[in-house]
């Protein structure tokens, strides 16, 4: 029977802030969203255990782990390996990672987080700089390592988790032992002469009516009809996770994870430009990473995102690793799972042989 602890530090409720800004006809709360969340969980035969770390500011991060000597969460507990700690992507949450946690914990322990401003994790408010604002985020990161009790980790992040795991060896590069940046958001600037005529028509008129609000804010103006929206518009994700729900479980989460109070989202909002260009390009500071710390791009064949920064990056650091999935798009980890998961386990193994050697 699979052995499962959960262990609560803060109010499962949002805070009267937060419920000032859900709209009262969404049909959506915190309970519902912990239920979407542990159907999800179900899935996942390892056993693991969850909890609330509390960090500063009255903060706190929701966290999933699978750990080979479970302990409790404590910085007087410094394990000797260096976990895999996942970061999701907008929008995302620890859930979406539920075809991936049997076969990374595998190989090791594994830690999944609701990244602050998202998922079951707090929703403070955040600066509307946009340097300011990946500072919190990052601040929120390191607050969450010390706790938990990490001396280095191995990051892997999807879309703005990619983002912000490099952003944290940029400023953390000690506590790094490796980085997988999967379709990573914001690496590429803006090209200065872009065209604006080049970009369809209907992306134009999106951005211009969307502009002053939160990229998810269709969803919450919906109201009750928010989780029929996102059946209807993100149907393909009932085929992704096909092998593991037959039914709405997925949407349902989907749902409940951006219903919430925008506040990850919001900030979000404030470190993009139109059309989804990062203000703080990636690709402009990722070279000053250390060296030895090694770095994985995995994209998918069919997706959208450039990948070009990548393969830029390669040309100037030749020791870095470029995967592409076939078959798979964007949500690379959902679309191939079977894939994804072989390749991050040979990623794992090569990390643990480079710790091996240094203990050695």
């Amino acid at each position: 029977m699979r052995r499962m602890s959960e262990k609560i530090e803060s109010n499962d409720e949002p805070s009267s802030w937060m419920l000032s800004w859900i709209p009262s006809w969404c049909p959506t709360s915190a309970s519902q969203l912990k239920d979407a969340e542990e159907k999800m969980l179900k899935s996942v035969k390892t056993p693991f255990s969850r909890q609330h770390v509390r960090i500063s500011n009255d903060n706190y991060l929701w966290t999933v782990a699978f750990l080979t000597h479970p302990h409790q969460y404590s910085s007087s507990h410094i394990q000797p390996e260096s976990p895999l700690v996942l970061l999701h992507g907008v929008g995302g949450g620890v859930a979406l990672w539920a075809q991936n946690l049997d076969a990374f914990s595998s190989s090791g322990p594994v830690y999944a987080l609701d990244l602050l401003g998202f998922g079951r994790s707090s929703r403070p408010q955040f600066s509307s700089d946009s340097e300011e604002a990946e500072e919190q985020f990052l601040a929120a990161l390191e607050e969450w390592r010390t706790k938990v009790g990490l001396e280095k980790m191995v990051l892997l992040g999807h879309n703005l988790g990619g983002y912000l795991a490099a952003a944290y060896a940029l400023k953390h590069p000690h506590r790094v032992k490796g980085l997988v940046l999967v379709e990573p958001w914001g690496f590429p600037a803006r090209p200065e002469n872009s065209n604006h005529y080049s970009i369809p028509v209907w992306i134009r008129a999106m951005g211009a009516v969307m502009s002053p609000f939160n990229p998810l804010a269709g969803l919450r103006l919906a109201g009750p009809l928010g989780p029929m929206l996102v059946q209807m518009i993100r149907s393909d994700f009932k085929q992704k996770y096909l092998s593991v729900f037959d039914d709405n479980t997925v949407s349902d989460y989907i749902y409940h994870l951006n219903a919430q109070t925008p506040s990850g989202e919001t900030a979000f909002k404030n470190m993009t430009i139109p059309y989804g260009w990062a203000k703080r390009p990636m690709q402009e500071r990722i070279g000053q990473i250390r060296t030895d710390i090694p770095i994985y791009f995995i994209y998918g064949s069919r997706s959208s995102i450039d990948s070009n920064p990548g393969c830029d990056f390669k040309k100037r650091r030749p020791d870095v690793e470029i995967i592409v999935i076939r078959g798979a798009g964007h949500y690379v980890f959902a679309d191939q799972p079977d894939d994804f998961n072989q390749a991050v386990l040979q990623i794992l193994a090569q990390t643990q042989g480079t710790t091996e050697k240094e203990a050695g």
